[in-house]
This record gives C-alpha cells, structure tokens and sequence, in this order.
C-alpha cells in the first residue's frame, strides 16, 4: 500500500493518507528514528510503525483516513487481541486498505461538488485521450507531438477564461470549482494566464 494518495486532477490538494488514533482520541506525534551514523535521524508517521511495541512508539487504536484539504474518514478500530504479536503492517491491512477506499469515496464526492463539464467536452477529451493512446502504440514520437500540440493549446485557450475567472472569484471560490486548495487554483490561474502566482 502506498503511503500517500493522490489523483492527476486534484494533486496535493487532496492528498490522502491512513492516519492514527490513540486510545485517548489523540494524533500520536510522528516517531523519530535515529540513523545511529550520528548525522542525524528522521521522523516517521507511517501508520504501521505505532504498534507500541518499543519505548516512544504509541499503539494505535483506530486507523481512519485523513486527506489534506482537512477532511477525515470514519474510524476503523484495531482489535489488537487478533492482532497479537503479528506484525501490525499485515494484521491492520484490510483496516487500511478500508481507508484506502473512504478516501477514494472522498475524491468522488469532491469532484460531484466542482463545476460541472458540458457531457459532449467531456466526450470529447475522453475520445481524443483515446486516439493519442492508439498512436502512441504504432508512434510513440507522434504521441508525444500530439500531447505537446494539446498542452499548448490548453494554455491558449485557457488564457483569458484564466483572466475572466481571477477578476470574477477568490482564489477559495475558485479552487471549490476545480476541487483543489486556494494557493493550487491560484498557481493554476497563473500558469494559463501568465502572470505570477505570487502576485
């Protein structure tokens, strides 16, 4: 299981991971692990290292998906005497797989509260992501010309809707359209409209 979950729409805006809960309801702090080279060490919050099972390493009662736009899944309690002695990346597994799916149920619910796309546009991407896929079997290299062809005229005609859309909405109002954070959606709208981000 990766350790992080991300979409190509949403990136990091939605990036999703198995988070830990201790018995008290608490987030345990991320475990510090030394590299013994005595340059130093790093912090890990991997959900299967808190199995209590060494000083400083709290045991985790319930796992639950956690997302970075601030939403959380429903809790999947550890029924730690099933587990025993097993290691707790194999014996949690299905809780985390379980969390796995809460979060993708999330990016669904995500993208059923962005703007919609008109059906016959999103036909039409669907069928031209298809024929670049074909060509990419006999010509890879014609592939490759077709994207670069398709991501300039992405920036072409998203040029002005980019200026249109930064002069009608917040940055906020605009990333709740695409799904994404308000710094993502305002990089966005630089990037096709082409000015700085941090302007």
């Amino acid at each position: 299981m990766d350790e992080t979950w991300t979409t190509d729409e949403y990136g990091s805006s939605h990036e999703g991971h198995v988070g830990v809960l201790l018995e008290d309801g608490s987030v345990p702090e991320p475990v510090y692990f030394d590299s013994g080279s005595g340059s130093g060490g790093q912090t890990v919050s991997y959900w299967s290292i808190y199995d209590g099972r060494r000083p400083r390493r709290p045991r985790a009662a319930v796992l639950r998906a956690v997302c970075s736009c601030g939403w959380t899944g429903p809790e999947h309690p550890l029924d730690w005497r099933t587990i025993g002695e097993q290691p707790l990346r194999e014996a949690g597994l299905d809780e985390a797989d379980a969390c796995e799916d809460d979060w993708d149920e999330h990016t669904v619910q995500v993208e059923a509260t962005t703007v919609p796309l008109p059906a016959g546009v999103t036909e039409l991407l669907g069928q031209l992501e298809q024929e670049i896929e074909k060509l990419a079997k006999s010509s890879p290299v014609a592939a490759v010309k077709a994207a670069r062809r398709l991501e300039i005229t992405a920036i072409r005609i998203a040029h002005w809707p980019a200026h249109d859309t930064r002069h009608d909405l917040t940055a906020e109002q605009a990333g709740a359209a695409l799904g994404l954070s308000p710094a993502a959606a305002r990089s966005l709208l630089a990037r096709y409209g082409g000015w700085s981000p941090y302007h």
